[in-house]
């Protein structure tokens, strides 16, 4: 007994002694100021209008996979006659961002991405292997778009040496972006006197992005949500077989950056698993390749250097 009586007085004895040294310890815990929050992402400076585009595209953590996703549809458009239905779009492309600097641009980022495009039929949704041409009555097979790459580039300072700015518009905690690409250049499928005859390549793309202020210029966050609609008018695509009769397609689409690759469809994902397994990562982060696009890729493909996935 005396023993344990003894051993209850050191050991409250030893607890008095500790207690104000504790007590110490979590007010001077206490008085320590916490670490200063880092500043929301300046976008009227040129680093934070390319940190911002860069949330927007990709990620600032280099080599994380980004997908977007997009689907909607393809009209005709002709003089004297309704548009047409010509069948439905569905979109991905998958991307990454890595740090680069250049010697006139300054700091900046280069983006690897490859997309697909894969055309379903209005009906069913099936992916088309053929089509028939509803002028013609020809049935074609139809070649869906596989570009890879389709990388770019940028930095502080534009190509004209200005510093970058954002190019977006804010109101109500929203910002949104409106870009319109016309595009009016050498068609690879054209003869060598397209200035004289014609047979330019001749279309517009347009794009819009948007999303939440409050988590575009959050320092915290690696990337940003965000939605995009795209829209293209084009010459005829060269697998319909228009045989250079008059008129443009027209595509209208919307979809967003998915937090996964996982969030795609099952149908597109179970298309890309049979016939586009590349597309699950992009490209290397050093990829330099040039770009593809619809009309080089069915070049490439009517000239062997390429090959197209055996559909039913």
């Amino acid at each position: 007994m005396i023993i344990r009586a003894l051993a209850l007085t050191l050991a409250a004895s030893a607890m008095i002694a500790i207690a104000p040294t504790a007590e110490a310890q979590s007010r001077r815990a206490k008085a320590a100021p916490a670490p200063a929050a880092p500043p929301p992402i300046d976008l009227s400076t040129p680093e934070g209008a390319l940190a911002a585009n860069r949330k927007m595209g990709c990620s600032l953590v280099d080599g994380e996979p980004i997908t977007y996703y997009w689907a909607g549809d393809a009209y005709s458009r002709r003089q004297g006659e309704a548009d047409k239905l010509l069948f439905r779009a569905e979109g991905m492309n998958i991307r990454a961002c890595v740090s680069v600097t250049d010697p006139v641009g300054g700091q900046g980022y280069k983006m690897v991405s490859r997309e697909l495009l894969i055309y379903r039929d209005v009906r069913t949704n099936e992916v088309l292997s053929t089509w028939t041409n509803p002028w013609t009555n020809e049935t074609v097979p139809v070649l869906h778009v596989a570009n890879d790459p389709v990388n770019s580039a940028s930095y502080v300072k534009t190509r004209d040496g200005q510093p970058l700015r954002f190019s977006g518009t804010i109101n109500g905690g929203q910002w949104w972006t409106s870009t319109t690409v016309p595009l009016f250049y050498h068609n690879v499928l054209g003869g060598a006197y397209q200035a004289e005859v014609g047979g330019t390549y001749h279309a517009t793309e347009m794009f819009n992005f948007a999303g939440d202020v409050d988590d575009l210029v959050d320092p915290t966050k690696t990337t940003a949500k965000a939605r995009v609609a795209w829209v293209r008018m084009s010459d005829w695509l060269p697998w319909m077989r228009m045989g250079g009769r008059d008129g443009l397609i027209y595509f209208n689409t919307n979809g967003r950056k998915l937090a996964s690759w996982d969030e795609m469809p099952q149908t597109m994902k179970d298309e890309i698993a049979k016939n586009y397994p590349a597309y699950t990562a992009p490209p290397p982060l050093d990829d330099a390749r040039p770009n593809e696009t619809s009309w080089t890729y069915f070049k490439a493909i009517r000239e062997g250097t390429k090959t197209a996935p055996k559909r039913d």
